[in-house]
């Protein structure tokens, strides 16, 4: 009998001990249901799978946020600047260091890489060392860095004195350009900051447009679209291709 009764005790204590953990199984379900749906109505971040926004790292070309599309949406003929083969003006602008710069004025040069950009626009800032080492190596073979400031001066940011700490503060190897006015970029049909217009010793315009491929990641670039057009023009041929859309903030235009 006594075996018997303790046979009994323990199947009581087993039964109570299956009841409790089905009890905290339901609350732990219940809990976790609860988490999931305070997810779904955002008090936690959604998984990678649910964003609605654009995903981290890889494709982007720019600087993240910021309104509207960084890329050049008018066609050449559209803006009503240089085509492919015209011949550029010759300009005369004052340099941050105070003297007057023209492309006549370059000694034994090549060609010109002619670039419309400034000190606030995030690709801009992204481009910069960019464009001091693209100078260093080709000035020396005939095609400087001409760099000038289409943006209008009614933002101080973009004014002559903030263009001279910046040239100082970057250590500019080229000349920085104000272009007083704003009458050089739309003969150019400059629409973004950085944009290109690589010319030819006849001041011929060869290749239009971006930089390179990845205005984000130096580290990421796969094609050199400046480079590899001077290298063309240094083999006697015709770049290609000879033109991309610019990728950057809009040239800001003067509000009078």
């Amino acid at each position: 009998m006594k075996r018997i009764s303790v046979l009994i005790a323990i199947i009581g204590l087993s039964a109570s001990v299956l009841v409790s953990c089905k009890n905290e199984g339901n609350t732990t379900g219940e809990r976790s249901a609860e988490n999931q749906h305070k997810d779904h109505k955002g008090e936690h971040p959604p998984h990678d799978g649910d964003r609605k926004g654009p995903p981290h790292g890889g494709d982007r070309k720019g600087p993240p946020k910021g309104g509207g599309s960084p890329e050049q949406t008018k066609t050449l003929e559209e803006i009503g600047g240089y085509n492919i083969g015209d011949v550029a003006t010759d300009f005369n602008l004052k340099n941050v260091d105070g003297s007057m710069v023209s492309l006549a004025s370059i000694e034994n040069a090549k060609g010109y890489i002619v670039t419309f950009t400034c000190n606030e626009c995030p690709f801009s800032v992204l481009y910069e060392d960019r464009l001091i080492a693209l100078n260093n190596e080709y000035a020396p073979k005939g095609y400087p860095v001409i760099a000038i400031n289409p943006n209008s001066p009614e933002n101080e940011k973009e004014g002559y004195a903030a263009m001279q700490k910046r040239s100082e503060d970057k250590g500019f190897t080229f000349p920085y350009l104000v272009d007083e006015g704003q009458k050089i970029y739309p003969q150019y049909g400059a629409v973004r900051t950085p944009h290109v217009f690589l010319l030819d010793a006849e001041r011929k315009v060869q290749y239009i447009g971006t930089i390179d491929d990845n205005a984000k990641s130096p580290e990421d670039v796969k094609v050199n679209f400046v480079k590899d057009a001077i290298e063309a023009l240094e083999k006697g041929e015709k770049p290609s291709p000879n033109f991309t859309k610019a990728i950057g903030c809009p040239v800001k235009a003067s509000k009078a």
